[in-house]
């Protein structure tokens, strides 16, 4: 499933091709996502001026001249730039054209979207959507001792295991499963301890891992694990370099204790038992 990563690599890969761009035609294929694409999408974006690509947690929010387009990747979902010579695949579910340039998304599960709010510059936070998302891990709001304060704060009186607290969005989003394992790992936290045991220095740390993890993962170009490719067909490889997730049963880098494997919330979570304290 695409997390913050792969979004952030997928719009760094649109966006020298679709930024300041005019759409002169849209297609919808199949309209059946997560969502109803709206069937009038054409007669309101034909003619209109990308202005901006902005990445708010796992959506994209493309800055029209009467609103905002908002595209989610969902489970499956791959956006990649495209021309007309490219044949048109089974799931390729809407495109958008830029002249000889083409926009088009690949979900075969379904699960992502391609929405329209008419919105005025700045409401787009408004929308519910977005409204109720964490603060973004490269943010002024996630920075220095910020960032500890702002999970230890958020954390308190939690009795959830602080994996699936992360995991939730709820103090920062785009902390996916992957890389909700590794920000564990590299902070040495343990993932079934309950968030509201998380003390501030450890929150510091946890914060300072998740930035260096995710920073990591877009270098990389994400991780792809069955579906995803960036926007010009290539594989992320970020699962080379995991310290934890997908190691089951192979040495700790640190310790060489064996990783071990559990379920949490019907997703694996890979730690180690010596390294990682709850």
């Amino acid at each position: 499933m695409p997390e913050l990563p792969e979004v952030e690599v997928t719009k760094q890969g649109i966006e020298p091709y679709i930024q300041g761009q005019k759409v002169t035609d849209v297609k919808i294929y199949d309209g059946r996502l997560r969502w109803p694409v709206p069937k009038n999408l054409a007669k309101i974006l034909i003619g209109q001026k990308v202005h901006q690509i902005k990445r708010r947690g796992k959506y994209l929010l493309f800055r029209m001249d009467d609103g905002h387009l908002i595209i989610h990747l969902g489970m499956t979902g791959v956006l990649r730039v495209m021309t007309s010579k490219d044949e048109l695949k089974k799931h390729d579910r809407v495109e958008i054209a830029f002249g000889k340039k083409l926009l088009r998304l690949h979900d075969p599960r379904k699960f992502g979207a391609v929405l329209w709010s008419p919105d005025e510059d700045g409401e787009i936070e408004k929308h519910p959507l977005i409204a109720k998302l964490g603060v973004e891990p490269f943010s002024d709001e996630f920075s220095g001792d910020r960032a500890g304060h702002l999970l230890y704060e958020h954390a308190k009186g939690r009795q959830i295991a602080i994996k699936q607290w992360l995991l939730s969005g709820q103090a920062v989003v785009g902390v996916g499963n992957i890389y909700c394992s590794e920000s564990l790992f590299m902070a040495g936290i343990h993932p079934e301890m309950p968030a509201g045991k998380l003390t501030l220095p450890r929150a510091k740390k946890l914060a300072e891992s998740v930035k260096d993890t995710l920073s990591r993962a877009i270098k990389a170009g994400g991780s792809s694990l069955k579906d995803f490719v960036d926007s010009h067909g290539d594989p992320g490889h970020f699962m080379l370099q995991t310290k934890a997730y997908d190691r089951a049963g192979l040495p700790c880098v640190q310790c060489n204790t064996p990783i071990k494997q559990i379920t949490q919330g019907q997703r694996s979570t890979y730690f180690c038992s010596k390294c990682q304290k709850k």
